[in-house]
């Protein structure tokens, strides 16, 4: 067994524990598909509520198509002999490593999909006073490493270093780790970057708070002098891309089926970008941001790519990825109404088939990529697509103006839920009486800010750059910190059933409700 080997397979506190494989990385699926936190995926938006629409992909089915998409594209770069030596040189590429770090990527995901992680993001930063906030994917390898206690050291799930760095799309924190941080690249890798309308608060997106940073240096070691800090490792890119490719597929299908992706709209912007695609691109900024033209939001589209990813952009492959997703997406697909019947089952199937297996063989691997992409990256034309075919979720379903009234309803429900945890978390006369999880995550967070304060206080330092001493603030960020990590773990449904409760609006009896 090689060095290497040996690293990847190591787990935090070295017990193998009595799996039912001996192979580590089927072993740490395992753990993975066992976890109640897997098991409330089902229960967790994907973009909308599935409750009454049909068929809906939840955050559960979504992961387990991760999962499928990912062994695939896994499984076809390894068997290539021109890519093994490349692989192997990067730290290898295992289907079992890639399978299970997709079916935990989104282990963190809040009750009401990204709706529901801007509010706790939010809520966390403001409220709580926590200088990394809340992210879904630094929720996640929190999980694994932390708050799940299904491993054999009742901390975390004791993975093995690969499938952890696998986990981690972002390798970074939020403010602080590496040094210096992606966010002060020339360049910044993706997600790395500031928020534009949030200056100042660190980077968009991340893989790890502060209280798991030991758990990433510990996870990344293994790569060290294969990638570079802020990049991911083989695995979490074909993860990564895997991830991109089921949402770009099967959320399309979601919103045709229950009737929200509608023909006629898309076909008017996709045909008349097409058609009129010279004049769109000699209007000024201000022409195009101020009409309501069908084709200007595709225009505003690729001179977005162009801005942000020039690396690969190609207004040829543009043109093309648009003229193949009107024909295969609106021309065909949307051009007859959803009606429940075998024909149109069987048009979903060819359509997420055909598309899966078209974008899988675009993948490949680069030995020296930009800083936007990771090592395993779409083709030019499968990136394209997956581009058009993204911006047809968000400008025809995200920015619907009735899912906006939808989603602010489940804000303020989060809101009222996580100000009510707070209460009665701080009621004194209630502390024999709090939910034990509630009760053991106040604990563990109480540990992980103590430790912190003495031995990391920099890590505890906010974008102010200030951060007040004392007991009192310690108790303060792990109660914030125990109250985030226990609305994050809740389904949509016990999220509504919980605030219910604790507003005295229900006509359950209190037996009958889930435990806390």
């Amino acid at each position: 067994m090689s060095d290497l080997h040996e690293r990847r397979v190591d787990r935090r506190d070295g017990k193998g524990g009595t799996d039912l494989t001996a192979n580590p990385f089927r072993a740490d699926r395992d753990r993975i598909v066992s976890s109640p936190f897997f098991a409330r995926l089902g229960g967790v938006t994907q973009v909308v509520s599935a409750s009454g629409s049909g068929l809906l992909h939840n955050r559960l089915t979504h992961s387990l198509k991760v999962a499928q998409i990912g062994r695939a594209i896994a499984e076809r770069l390894t068997a290539d002999p021109d890519h093994a030596p490349l692989l192997e040189r990067l730290g290898g590429c295992d289907p079992d490593v890639v399978e299970a770090a997709a079916l935990a990527h989104d282990l963190g995901h809040p009750p009401f999909g990204h709706l529901g992680e801007q509010v706790l993001d939010r809520l966390a930063r403001h409220r709580f006073g926590l200088p990394d906030g809340f992210e879904g994917n630094a929720q996640s390898f929190r999980i694994i490493t932390t708050t799940d206690t299904r491993g054999p050291s009742a901390a975390g799930l004791d993975l093995t270093a690969a499938v952890r760095a696998a986990t981690l799309k972002y390798p970074w924190t939020r403010l602080s780790h590496p040094d210096p941080h992606p966010r002060d690249l020339a360049d910044p890798p993706r997600g790395a970057a500031e928020p534009p309308e949030a200056p100042g608060t660190g980077s968009s997106k991340f893989s790890a708070y502060v209280t798991e940073l030991e758990d990433l240096i510990q996870a990344r070691a293994v790569f060290d002098g294969l990638v570079p800090p802020w990049q991911q490792t083989v695995e979490a890119s074909v993860m990564d891309n895997a991830d991109d490719i089921a949402y770009a597929i099967h959320d399309l299908e979601d919103f045709h089926r229950i009737g929200v992706l509608q023909h006629a709209p898309v076909s008017a912007e996709l045909g008349q970008w097409e058609a009129d695609r010279a004049e769109f691109a000699r209007l000024d900024a201000a022409e195009l941001d101020s009409g309501r033209r069908p084709g200007q939001s595709l225009e505003r589209l690729r001179r977005r790519l162009h801005a942000r990813d020039s690396w690969v952009v190609d207004d040829d492959a543009f043109a093309a990825a648009v003229s193949r997703v009107r024909a295969e997406l609106v021309d065909d697909l949307l051009s007859m109404p959803f009606d429940g019947s075998v024909d149109a089952e069987q048009a979903f199937g060819r359509f997420s088939s055909g598309w899966t297996a078209r974008l899988v063989a675009g993948v490949h691997v680069v030995a020296d990529p930009p800083t936007r992409s990771g090592h395993v990256l779409l083709g030019a034309r499968q990136w394209h697509e997956v581009q058009v075919l993204k911006f047809v979720h968000r400008r025809f379903v995200l920015l619907r103006p009735d899912l906006a009234l939808h989603q602010r309803g489940q804000a303020r429900l989060l809101t009222r839920l996580v100000e009510a945890l707070e209460q009665w978390l701080g009621d004194r006369y209630e502390a024999d009486r709090l939910p034990r999880r509630l009760h053991d995550l106040v604990e563990l967070a109480r540990v992980e800010y103590d430790w912190l304060a003495r031995e990391h206080p920099r890590a505890l330092v906010g974008a102010t750059g200030e951060w007040p001493e004392g007991q009192g603030t310690v108790a303060a960020l792990a109660r914030g910190r125990a109250v985030i990590d226990f609305a994050a773990s809740l389904a949509d449904g016990q999220a509504a059933t919980l605030l219910e409760a604790l507003s005295g609006r229900t006509g359950q009896f209190w037996s009958d409700a889930f435990v806390l």
